[in-house]
């Protein structure tokens, strides 16, 4: 997702850019106005992956059908406009934007987690918020023997991650919801201010001796029981379920 690094406004710059592309082609190739502007807001949507937070998503996603209604290229029925507000909502629910951006595990990121978090053969993990994937693919590298679930609140971003990753079972619904308790591990990625109430719902509901795993973001006020700086430098923090009420011990580093 080298796109989605790219320096505040260049991702949407160029998305605007390549769905005025698409949409110009489609009409030179012979298209209704109302396909071309169809497929060409649907890229426009698809595009809005490069956002790194819900305003900029939605301004990826919106920008060209606002443009071409500003501009008059296309002539257009009302309800034409809605389709892309439309499909923007369904991949970015009201839900989901009190949550973390669409921004995915890096390749690799969780390959050295056993060194630190043992867990046996057919333990569940759960991936909270596994958008299209690859928090999964670094989970499935990191534990090839495990049972790996994700939930995601999206149900598009669902459908596309259970294409993607087949041998884990992926389900709709809010992570926050979710019951926790059957999982040895769960895995998040979210923001920094989601990690306290990730916290309290883990030592309400997971049992002694399972796993919190955060990549990036530490839980404030509670000391980790490990952490390791994962390829391209993100740090992964790890924290023991001791008990229901989780006690501070030492810290196990390493850099």
């Amino acid at each position: 997702m080298m796109l989605a690094r790219l320096r505040w406004p260049l991702p949407a710059l160029l998305a605007w850019g390549l769905s005025w592309v698409l949409f110009l082609g489609l009409q030179g190739a012979g298209l209704s106005g109302v396909v071309a502007i169809g497929l060409a807001g649907l890229a426009s949507v698809a595009f809005s992956l490069w956002g790194n937070s819900w305003w900029r998503r939605g301004l990826i996603g919106l920008g060209f059908p606002l443009s071409v209604a500003l501009t008059g290229a296309a002539s257009l029925p009302a309800w034409a406009w809605l389709v892309p507000l439309a499909v923007l909502l369904l991949i970015y629910p009201v839900n989901a934007w009190r949550d973390a951006p669409l921004f995915p595990t890096p390749a690799h990121a969780l390959r050295e987690l056993a060194g630190f978090a043992s867990l046996p053969d057919g333990a569940l993990v759960l991936d909270a918020g596994c958008g299209l994937g690859a928090g999964l693919k670094a989970l499935r590298e990191a534990y090839p023997g495990a049972t790996l679930h994700g939930l995601e609140w999206s149900w598009p971003l669902r459908a596309a991650c259970a294409l993607r990753c087949p041998w884990a079972r992926v389900r709709q619904g809010d992570i926050w919801q979710a019951d926790w308790r059957p999982y040895a591990m769960v895995y998040l990625f979210q923001r920094p201010e989601s990690m306290d109430r990730a916290m309290r719902k883990a030592c309400a509901e997971m049992a002694p001796g399972s796993w919190l795993v955060s990549l990036e973001f530490r839980v404030p006020g509670h000391s980790e029981t490990a952490s390791f700086t994962a390829p391209g430098g993100r740090p992964v923090w790890l924290y023991w379920m001791h008990s229901p009420m989780r006690d501070k011990t030492g810290m196990l580093h390493k850099p």
